[in-house]
């Protein structure tokens, strides 16, 4: 089905890892009336993904599934994602996690919002929704960076727009002009700050982001949170704070990066490091990860995490 604005195609790219195949069919069928096709990038499964998608929503071409032999890491899957809706000519890329459920007119206004705000000139890095975890009362996720404070935008009505320095990966609607210009994900990054150092690379080039208040999505953020004096807070594995911490400080070593975004991110990071060491079980293993991921950070050791 055609429905992208004055005739562009728009192709999702969902990156899995062990998929749950019943969530991922949630999404899949969540996103058959709105995209025009979807591309599966399945990250080295050892589950089979293409088996358990819906035969009718393969019938016509609409989903393509690639396996990639092992897994890359998501910056991979994704522009492995991304080169083959190039290829198919897509305007626009849309990528998702596996765990995410959009509402059904969510595209629909990413791609208003991209239409006016391309009327008025303005480079687009990417459009995002505004999504909510089940499992806990998000914060407004529009975040922007002011001196070297981390400020959460509200959102005031449904049709408010803002400006933002960066969004999640997953909901995010991208130009395809737009990657043709700042360039794809970070692959040595692997997984964690993937979104973040492209929005950042992005906003450098002279591309906004916005986030859309309107636009609505279901999202997990991490494994089941874990509840800090009182409050819920997202949490994750031991390798994934491994990789969260190892990213973090290598894009601190980094010219590249705007200094009050370090000062600021890097405040968090303590904050994390200290909320997980002390609340995150078991203990002791998300401290020696986080631990690890600092050493490594520091010394440049980036790509798929080795337990040599």
């Amino acid at each position: 089905m055609q429905i992208s604005k004055d005739g562009a195609v728009v192709a999702g790219v969902v990156v899995t890892y062990e998929p749950d195949p019943a969530t991922l069919g949630v999404l899949l069928n969540a996103l058959r009336p709105q995209l025009d096709r979807v591309i599966v990038v399945d990250n080295g499964s050892i589950l089979d993904t293409e088996c358990h998608i819906d035969p009718a929503l393969r019938s016509d071409a609409w989903c393509q599934v690639v396996r990639l032999h092992s897994n890359l890491g998501i910056a991979a899957a994704q522009n492995a994602g991304i080169e083959l809706a190039r290829q198919a000519g897509a305007a626009f890329v849309i990528l998702f996690d596996q765990d995410s459920e959009p509402a059904p007119d969510m595209v629909s206004r990413l791609l208003d919002v991209a239409a006016a705000k391309s009327s008025t000139g303005v480079a687009i890095a990417a459009i995002g929704p505004r999504y909510t975890d089940k499992r806990q009362d998000n914060p407004p996720p529009f975040i922007r960076i002011r001196g070297v404070s981390v400020e959460r935008q509200a959102c005031s009505s449904d049709d408010a727009v803002v400006e933002v320095d960066y969004l999640i990966a997953s909901g995010s609607l991208i130009p395809m002009t737009t990657l043709d210009a700042v360039g794809g994900m970070r692959e040595d990054l692997f997984i964690d700050y993937v979104d973040i150092e492209w929005g950042m690379r992005a906003r450098q080039a002279g591309f906004q982001s916005f986030g859309v208040c309107g636009a609505r999505m279901l999202h997990g953020l991490g494994e089941d949170p874990i509840e800090v004096f009182g409050r819920k807070v997202s949490s994750h594995s031991p390798l994934r704070h491994y990789y969260h911490f190892r990213n973090a400080v290598r894009l601190y070593c980094e010219s590249g990066m705007p200094w009050n975004w370090k000062i600021a991110d890097g405040w968090r990071l303590l904050l994390k490091y200290g909320a997980y060491s002390l609340f995150a079980r078991p203990r002791h293993q998300h401290w020696w990860m986080m631990s690890r991921g600092i050493v490594h950070g520091l010394a440049g050791r980036m790509g798929r995490f080795d337990q040599s």
